[in-house]
């Protein structure tokens, strides 16, 4: 029998893939707790707060009597909230590492005390940084050479989480591939979003080192992941690292801008190459571990997510996504 908790703890259940595993665990049935800091607004998770299964906790993941308000009764733990992305730990290293290392750890800490036995951690790919053979792919075998702030502090919450070896604990690592797509939270500092904004708006865009590598998945498609995570058997879960994303969805940059230009011909004279020799972070990733152990599968192709942001700006159902909001830093 498959592992199907009760109450399922989101922290970061109103952000950008945070509010998409709010929807999908409440449709699958579970009961659904957030805790969140709502530094990004709340309205992600209006739709939700008059559901019957649906609790929220206005809380801080670095605060013991916060986390003891989220974790009350929790069978499982989706663990998203973070300061996401090389920018804004750059731009607060301190404020990161309290979030994204001690945080998490005191989120884990707490979570065993509480009894919780699924532990989903939303990791990165970036934790590979650079390919050393740039004709071979990175896979969970791989070592991880990470080449940021942000990468470094998953990277050690990874190793808190695999060192444990507690046998009623059964902490999954997922490493996301780069995300894009939209969702109840709006983000336009990703590539293919931010790319695709300002070329349906009709602004120049320069496009630094186009010729490096990266995967990317649809946020949808990581929400989704998060969830088969939870109810996966427990001996394909524990203390195992998963890449999450698909073997034929990595792209360099300059090939997300042909897509983006076969959408929007018309832009075609907006778009500056600036060559770089060198990027900390150059990376293609395989991903049949999970498909294989878990069956999963995506949903959504970058074309597809070009196709609903371009819709999204030219309908104007996102009238300003210049609004700060839609950033992460």
């Amino acid at each position: 029998m498959s592992h199907r908790p009760g109450t399922v703890l989101v922290t970061g259940g109103a952000g950008y893939i945070g509010s998409l595993v709010v929807a999908s665990a409440l449709r699958e049935g579970y009961r659904v707790r957030v805790i969140d800091n709502l530094a990004f607004g709340g309205e992600a998770i209006l739709p939700w707060l008059s559901h019957p299964h649906f609790h929220f906790v206005h809380g801080d993941i670095r605060s013991e009597s916060d986390l003891q308000r989220a974790l009350a009764g929790a069978d499982s733990v989706v663990h998203l909230a973070a300061m996401v992305g090389d920018p804004a730990c750059r731009k607060d290293p301190q404020q990161a590492a309290e979030i994204n290392k001690d945080g998490a750890e005191l989120l884990c800490k707490q979570a065993i005390e509480a009894g919780v036995h699924r532990f989903v951690f939303a990791s990165t790919c970036s934790n590979y940084g650079k390919m050393t053979d740039q004709n071979d792919y990175v896979d969970e075998t791989s070592p991880l050479a990470p080449v940021s702030l942000y990468a470094e502090l998953k990277v050690s919450f990874e190793r808190h989480l695999l060192s444990l070896g507690l046998p009623e604990f059964e902490p999954i690592i997922l490493r996301f591939a780069t995300a894009y797509g939209l969702s109840p939270r709006p983000r336009f500092d990703l590539t293919v979003n931010e790319f695709t904004r300002e070329l349906a708006l009709n602004r120049r865009l320069e496009v630094f080192g186009g010729q490096f590598w990266r995967p990317y998945a649809h946020v949808a498609d990581l929400a989704a992941a998060c969830i088969l995570s939870l109810e996966a058997e427990p001996h394909l879960v524990a203390y195992q690292a998963y890449n999450v994303g698909d073997s034929t969805e990595n792209y360099q940059k300059q090939m997300i801008v042909r897509m983006i230009l076969e959408e929007l011909p018309e832009a075609r004279n907006l778009v500056t190459s600036v060559r770089r020799d060198e990027d900390p972070r150059d990376y293609r990733v395989r991903f049949e571990k999970f498909s294989r152990a878990l069956g999963f599968r995506i949903t959504r192709r970058v074309i597809d997510g070009i196709r609903e942001i371009v819709l999204a700006i030219r309908t104007c159902v996102i009238s300003n996504p210049d609004d700060p909001r839609y950033r992460n830093c």
